[in-house]
Order: structure tokens, then C-alpha cells, then sequence
């Protein structure tokens, strides 16, 4: 049974948004990288920590003292949860590609005005940033499409603000036959 978040909880979002805002592979290397990406967000952000990771592209992050149930922008990996759905292939990878990175760590979420707060089961969207020590961060989005973990994934018209290099990403994880892609 998939909760949903109260308005409340979006609204902290969006507050603590704007406040952080103007305040300026294969299955058996299932590893998170350690190492800062560069990159930075681009958009609004709040801190959190995740509590649980549901499958490879949705998590439960606690965000000033809230369970914000996540959906992450911009990536779709195969299923391990999904009711009347039998598991994909690959998606126990993925599952554990993300619990291994995630799973009780700090993190970003950046929100991407062009998708919106929400989807259509009141998930919060967002792309999660691990944060790393020294204050180095990664967009774990996007480690997970390049290491074949998930595909890029546009929902809408809109194109989200990270599509270029999610693009480029799974394009090369595909020609390296990286995980999913060399596996299914």
C-alpha cells in the first residue's frame, strides 16, 4: 500500500526549498562511487537522510523530522516491488546497487521546478545528491543510470534539467554492456 505524503510535508518542502535555495556496471559490483562527481544542484534543495530504500528509484528520506516518501527524477529501473508485477530482470541489482549507496546516508534531494513536487501516487520527486565527506557530493541518479542500473527516463513533455547527461550516461553504459544493458 503506497502512502501518501500530506500536503504539510510538500509545503515543509517547498519552504525548506526556498531557504536552502537562496542560501546558496555488473551485479556482483554492486559499490556506491565515494568519490566527489563535480557537479552540483542546479535547483532548490532540502537535507535529509534515507531511512529505507524501496526499489532501485524510490526511497524514504527523512526531512526535517518527515518520512517524504521519494521518486527520483529522471530514472526508471527494472521492478522488484511492484503489485501483480513479477520481479524484472536486473531489478534485484538495482535494488541493491541503491540500498548499498543510500541506505541511512545523508543526502540532497533537488527539486526540478519543470517536473513538479509531486507524481501521481504523491511521491515527492526529486534527485538524490549523496553527501560525501569534506562536503563532496554525487547525483545518485546518475550514477545509476551510468552504472546500467536504470534507464533515463523523461515523464512528460518536459524535459528535466539533468536529460543531457542522464542521455550521454546510459548511451555509454550501453555500449560497455554495463550492468542491465549487457545482462537483459
Amino acid at each position: 500500500m503506497r502512502s501518501r505524503q500530506p500536503v504539510v510535508v510538500v509545503s515543509a518542502l517547498l519552504l525548506t526549498s526556498v531557504v536552502t535555495a537562496c542560501s546558496g556496471s555488473t551485479a556482483s559490483s554492486v559499490t556506491a562511487p565515494t568519490s566527489d562527481s563535480g557537479l552540483r544542484p542546479k535547483g532548490p534543495t532540502a537535507a535529509g537522510t534515507v531511512e529505507r530504500v524501496v526499489d532501485g528509484d524510490t526511497v524514504h528520506v527523512r526531512v526535517d523530522g518527515q518520512d517524504v516518501t521519494v521518486r527520483m527524477i529522471g530514472i526508471n529501473t527494472p521492478e522488484t516491488v511492484k503489485p501483480n508485477s513479477p520481479i524484472e530482470c536486473f531489478g534485484p541489482e538495482a535494488s541493491d546497487f541503491a540500498k548499498a549507496a543510500l541506505t541511512g546516508q545523508a543526502v540532497t534531494l533537488e527539486f526540478d521546478g519543470s517536473q513538479g513536487m509531486t507524481d501521481k501516487y504523491g511521491r515527492t520527486l526529486a534527485y538524490v545528491w549523496q553527501d560525501l565527506p569534506g562536503g563532496a557530493q554525487r547525483l545518485f541518479n546518475l550514477d545509476a543510470v551510468a552504472g546500467g542500473f536504470a534507464y533515463e527516463r523523461q515523464y512528460g513533455a518536459t524535459p528535466y534539467a539533468w536529460r543531457a547527461e542522464f542521455s550521454t550516461a546510459q548511451r555509454a553504459a550501453q555500449a560497455q554492456d554495463a550492468g542491465l544493458w549487457g545482462a537483459c
